[in-house]
């Protein structure tokens, strides 16, 4: 340990103190968080590079290790083809994803993140190079044979570890979506199909974010100042669904919303390739092919579930809907229907005069360097796990206010980094996620590659007299956040094709939801959350006006996220004689109840049409999954050890080299229906089943 006491010492010395001063000394973790970052003088020490890469100490570097991980390729190409059927057919497969994951995993969050554009550009460069490298590999006739040997001989096949089995038939599912069973003039059809998809995926996601424009003297001048000016023309980059104004909500819904035909042909072109792929290698539907794998399983089960929700919540639904038009009908009563750009603000404004929760009155006691305490102690709770502050060598990270933290565990050492790159700056991706640079994996001499992350967050930049403070939704963020890093830090698999996050896409947010629980449970809550001028503690009337607040509006909210994801569903099952629109209409009227209005295309905005394809249901079977985690297992106690161990034991540590219902069985003990999951999802409306508060204060 004595490796980080440098570090330790330094911010007690120095940065920590001005910020703190009228508090109680923060830890070390939390001090490197709720301090501006001061790096020492590096005149002297050689630039490590870009994550500890030596050859990405300048941008000309992306060259090199893309070549190298190129000609490995070819090596381990050769070697899996000679290899006699066996458990090193799997581990030479598994050294050949490593290989192309380095470096393509750790290009694709460069092309964003990075503020420099040469390396942004030389980034985007080799993720291309090596997806042109994974077409041609999953295309590789004589690879796929050296794979399919093995799943062919039943006798070995049968003597290889579940692990080992699951990781095969995972490889050759994916040499089958790509078309390699076909003849060749059909698997080149294939290669043709995925080589535009991807061309047409980036033109959509590109698309999905542009700013529409209109005349000046269209819109009233008194709302101009809300929008940006260009010229004669207005700019409208996104919905302003929190204006209070509802002249400046319906023209931001009514502009940004307005149909594109180039965009419209785009996705339109999208879907039917994805369905042409689809049936071209054997599935009756883009979203059959989606599925497999998943816990759902079936586009059937999927439609199952959401019908099922919103039978369950069509009453209360409405119930909503109606406190929202009151409340729209008190602040103007000339115009009382609510329409789509109203939901978001009016649920809002209700949930405030419910419950008083202006987030101003909460964010002192949430600074970011207290958060970072809280979840630390967390973690050491429930899994024995601590995280250190290290100082960055030179060149390590991209920005100087990326901050780096070793995950270390009592007994078993360091189990990996996670960059925290949580500050806001200028070209950096306006989003909150989780990115895997390096997957973890058995390496060949019995030691572990270890997992590198990077945690991306948008929040204010700490000044001389303040930290960085948190609303209660930024704070949720982050805990969600820190549960896909902790994923991938507590996975032990044997091999990085299926580490941590690279599990079914309806598993995938379990553990990260989960974390939004434990961030609105007193319980812990109470053991990091105090007020940095003062450090009085939050009081308990206020976590429990938080938490009942959010169930406040919380069926239209859900029944808002069932329509997209039916919506998903819609597009990528049999195709339809109808318009996208049209479709959109139809689902809209039936799974939502908010009103469509004329000349607009909220489908051309639907940016997680390309990455959650067929999929975006899985945000709500994985809070399904959470609650029923959360309420079996940790309502109880949630700083109990033994249940946070038994959860890394029975979910965390597989990764995706499990049956991901299996793992959801292992955890509760029984293995849950459709209806329990519906259940679980609208219990957690429930005003009866309230996160634990004690006696409240008032």
């Amino acid at each position: 340990m004595s490796a980080y006491r440098p570090l330790l010492c330094l911010l007690r010395r120095g940065t920590a103190a001005r910020v703190c001063r009228t508090v109680t000394t923060w830890s070390p973790v939390g001090a490197a968080f709720n301090a501006k970052v001061h790096r020492r003088l590096e005149l002297y020490q050689q630039n490590v590079g870009l994550f500890g890469v030596p050859e990405l100490a300048s941008v000309e570097g992306f060259e090199v290790v893309q070549d190298r991980a190129l000609q490995e390729t070819e090596q381990l190409v050769e070697k899996a083809c000679l290899c006699p059927p066996g458990v090193q057919t799997v581990e030479i497969f598994d050294k050949l994803s490593d290989s192309l994951c380095r470096v393509a995993d750790m290009a694709d969050f460069i092309k964003v993140a990075h503020p420099d554009p040469s390396y942004r550009e030389a980034a985007e460069r080799t993720c291309i190079n090596i997806g042109t490298m994974v077409e041609r590999l999953n295309t590789n006739v004589e690879l796929s044979k050296s794979l399919k040997d093995l799943l062919d001989n039943k006798e070995i096949f049968a003597k290889l570890d579940p692990e080992t089995r699951r990781v095969a038939e995972l490889f050759m599912f994916d040499f089958e979506i790509s078309g390699i069973h076909l003849d060749k003039k059909k698997r080149k059809e294939a290669v043709n199909l995925n080589v535009k998809l991807l061309d047409l995926s980036n033109q959509f996601l590109m698309s999905c974010h542009m700013p529409n424009r209109i005349e000046k003297r269209a819109l009233p001048e008194h709302i101009h100042q809300h929008f940006s000016k260009e010229g004669e023309h207005v700019q409208i980059s996104g919905l302003h669904a929190d204006a209070p104004d509802d002249l400046v909500r319906e023209v931001a819904y009514k502009v940004f919303l307005y149909p594109n035909a180039n965009v419209m042909h785009i996705l339109e072109e999208l879907l039917a390739c994805r369905d042409k792929l689809a049936c071209l290698v054997g599935y009756e539907s883009y979203a059959h092919r989606a599925l497999k794998g998943t816990m759902a399983k079936s586009p059937e089960a999927v439609m199952s579930f959401l019908q099922q929700i919103t039978d369950k919540l069509s009453d209360r639904t409405e119930r909503d809907f109606k406190m929202m038009r009151d409340m729209k009908t008190k602040l103007n009563p000339k115009n009382s229907e609510v329409m789509p750009w109203d939901h978001p603000y009016f649920s809002g404004v209700i949930r405030a005069e419910r419950f008083n929760i202006e987030p101003s009155l909460y964010s002192p006691y949430f600074s970011l360097g207290a958060c970072m305490e809280g979840l630390n102690g967390l973690f050491t709770q429930l899994y024995g796990v601590s995280l250190l502050a290290e100082q960055p060598s030179v060149g390590e990270v991209w920005s100087e206010d990326v901050r780096k933290l070793a995950v270390v565990h009592e007994t078993e050492g360091l189990l990996g980094y996670i960059y925290c790159d949580f500050f806001y700056r200028p070209e950096k991706p306006y989003q909150d996620c989780h990115f895997t640079i390096r997957g973890g994996r058995r390496l060949d001499d019995g030691q572990y590659q270890l997992p590198m992350v990077v945690l991306m967050l948008n929040l204010p930049h700490p000044t001389r007299s303040a930290p960085t403070c948190l609303s209660p939704g930024m704070m949720e963020n982050l805990f969600h956040e820190m549960g896909h890093a902790m994923h991938s830090m507590l996975g032990r698999t044997r091999y990085q094709h299926v580490t941590g996050t690279r599990c079914a896409t309806d598993f995938a947010e379990v553990p990260s939801i989960l974390m939004e629980y434990f961030a609105t449970d007193y319980r812990v809550i109470s053991q990091f959350a105090r007020h940095y001028q003062t450090g009085q503690p939050l009081p308990q009337s206020m976590v429990a006006r938080l938490c009942e607040s959010k169930k406040v509006c919380g069926a239209a909210d859900t029944q808002l996220q069932v329509f997209y994801a039916i919506l998903d569903q819609v597009y990528h099952g049999k195709p339809q004689n109808r318009s996208l629109t049209d479709i959109m209409i139809d689902m809209q009227k039936k799974y939502y109840g908010l009103p469509y209005v004329t000349n607009t295309a909220w489908q051309l905005r639907f940016s997680h049409l390309i990455g959650y394809g067929a999929k975006y249901y899985s945000y709500l079977m994985s809070r399904a999954v959470a609650s029923m985690v959360w309420k079996q297992c940790f309502y109880k106690d949630p700083l109990n050890r033994e249940t946070g161990e038994r959860y890394r034991r029975e979910m965390l540590a597989h990764g995706g080299a499990k049956e991901p219902m299996l793992m959801v069985e292992g955890m509760l003990q029984n293995r849950p229906s459709i209806e329990d999951f519906v259940n679980a999802l609208v219990s957690d409306l429930d005003p009866d089943f309230e996160t634990f508060i004690m006696d409240s204060e008032g």
